[in-house]
């Protein structure tokens, strides 16, 4: 298994001064240096960042981030989409630099998702400071997790298992032709989660961990304070056993704080 986790989600915005009040404030997020070309980005562990925006016209998904161990397992993987007939694009220097990190490769994956596996986050060594949360839980189960939207539920599936190794936790099929399936190649349930048949964007949400049900509690009632719509209250999952709540973020999807 090359890749390891989960590492950072970026998005677009038309909404940054929205995004770094409720980063903040409600989400308990710390600001990070970011690169100086008018990108914010936050923290939530010791990585330079795990969330990246940017100004755009319109909010969309830049990149989703799987973190491999070095520029070797990065080898493995271009290798292995290659072999599958995708495209991939090798990272510059420069864009790296802008990435925070030592190297990386891009594709799109058959949902139209913008997918970048890097290697070697720089670190700047500043201690973390999340006075409104106690903790978040990552190291080797990386970020959390993303929900995208997919047209072909199969090819999807299988592009994740065969070409990129995900291991599949379980799948749900309501009814009504909606599916989804829980992937990870992480200790974490699932750090992908593949959805077929549900109307809307591409990104449907995304997931942190706090440390504690006391941080989950405190972050839902930040979210009322504040006028953050809450989607669906405190709740928990029967598969990962996460309990957590929903709430709509400056751009319209969602945050699950588990």
């Amino acid at each position: 298994m090359s890749i390891l986790s989960l590492g950072y989600l970026r998005l677009t915005t038309p909404d940054l001064d929205g995004w770094d009040r409720f980063a903040t404030e409600v989400l308990g997020f710390m600001p990070a240096a970011g690169t100086g070309d008018g990108r914010r980005a936050c923290r939530w562990d010791d990585h330079p960042y795990r969330l990246q925006l940017s100004a755009g016209e319109a909010a969309d998904v830049s990149a989703i981030g799987w973190e491999v161990g070095d520029d070797r397992d990065l080898d493995t993987v271009v290798a292995q989409l290659e072999t599958a007939g995708v495209r991939v694009t090798r990272g510059s220097d420069h864009d790296a630099a802008h990435r925070l990190v030592s190297g990386f490769a891009s594709f799109v994956d058959p949902a139209g998702a913008p997918v970048e596996i890097f290697h070697g986050p720089i670190l700047d060594h500043q201690p973390l400071v999340t006075p409104l949360v106690s903790g978040f839980v990552t190291g080797a189960m990386g970020f959390g997790h993303v929900v995208i939207g997919v047209p072909d539920f199969d090819e999807s599936v299988g592009f994740y298992r065969d070409v990129l190794g995900f291991h599949l936790r379980d799948t749900w099929h309501p009814g009504g032709g909606m599916s989804m399936a829980f992937l990870s190649p992480s200790p974490r349930h699932h750090s992908l989660a593949l959805g077929a048949g549900m109307p809307g964007p591409l990104l449907r949400h995304f997931m942190v961990e706090a440390a504690t049900i006391d941080d989950v509690g405190y972050a839902q009632d930040r979210c009322l304070d504040a006028g953050v719509p809450v989607v669906m209250g405190l709740g928990r999952h029967t598969n990962d056993r996460m309990i957590s709540f929903y709430c709509r973020t400056p751009d319209d999807f969602m945050v699950e704080f588990g």
